[in-house]
């Protein structure tokens, strides 16, 4: 399976892709305004991924997000509340408007460092809890060894418990794929990791875990969202794309907001098809959008 971007008739031209960059960089003014600040922020997974976070901490992290709106009128509702697994069933629980999705990071993250009946149990497990998403991360022992079928067959598993578990509660479960594009060697890697996440089942590729040394970067989204252009246009299947680790500014969002724009077509930078993971990010757009330190979250 190497080399699986050819299959789609793809190969990442980077200078080119540079060149795309450097006019998105230049344009960032240009498109800033208070309502796309506000459309990043519905397009916000709301992060917390902390070795001390405790029932209490979450709780009151889902009431804040249930209120702000009585503080801040005019935005929209976050996509999700992304936490581990054993804290999906505080959101689901605390959470006032099922609009807000519970996301639940799974599979043995950040590493996917166990075995795949152990994953697949897990992700079964948070959907049962009450996870509506589920973000897994590609099997990088396998996927950089070169054994690309058996990367493939772990996100296949953990699909079809999320599927089973998903049934049973009688709802739809997104599940995302993380590919840690930071840790991959080139563009060809990130596309490879990105046709196989897709070929096995993901409804959304993301970037990275934040939880490396290189997180999110404007090349691997680049790459990325040319991949899912290349893959609906073989196969008609829509998939997502989020971007996560070290989006905290404002630029940050418009840059990874015109990539979507740029390649995907602004049709797909909506909730269900696009996103950003994040941890604090939304305290700089809420303070970008009412000129003012914001420090709510």
């Amino acid at each position: 399976m190497g080399n699986l971007h050819t299959k789609y008739g793809y190969s990442p031209d980077k200078e080119a892709i540079d060149r795309s960059l450097d006019l998105i960089a230049s344009n960032l003014e240009g498109i800033k305004s208070d309502d796309v600040l506000r459309e990043c922020f519905g397009l916000m997974d709301l992060t917390s991924l902390n070795t001390t976070d405790t029932v209490a901490s979450i709780t009151k992290f889902v009431e804040k997000v249930n209120t702000y709106r009585d503080i801040y009128p005019g935005y929209p509702l976050p996509a999700s509340v992304c936490v581990y697994p054993n804290l999906a069933c505080v959101v689901r629980e605390k959470r006032r408007d099922a609009a807000l999705h519970v996301t639940a990071v799974s599979g043995c993250f950040p590493t996917s460092q166990t075995f795949a009946e152990i994953k697949a149990a897990e992700c079964a497990r948070v959907v049962e809890d009450g996870a509506d998403e589920v973000d897994i991360v590609l099997a990088l022992n396998k996927f950089l060894a070169g054994d690309y079928k058996a990367a493939a067959d772990e996100i296949a598993l953990c699909r079809k418990a999320v599927d089973e578990a998903g049934a049973k509660a009688g709802r739809k479960v997104v599940l995302k794929v993380i590919i840690e594009s930071g840790l991959l060697a080139s563009p060809e890697a990130i596309a490879d990791a990105s046709f196989l996440s897709m070929e096995a089942g993901a409804d959304f590729i993301k970037t990275s875990t934040g939880k490396v040394n290189v997180n999110a970067t404007p090349m691997a989204a680049f790459v990325m969202c040319e991949c899912i252009k290349a893959y609906y246009a073989a196969t008609g299947r829509k998939v997502g794309f989020k971007a996560a680790g070290g989006i905290s500014s404002v630029m940050d969002a418009l840059c990874y907001y015109s990539i979507g724009c740029t390649v995907l077509g602004k049709d797909w930078v909506r909730p269900e098809t696009f996103r950003f993971g994040v941890s604090r990010l939304a305290n700089s757009l809420l303070s970008a959008v009412e000129q003012k330190t914001v420090t709510f979250f």
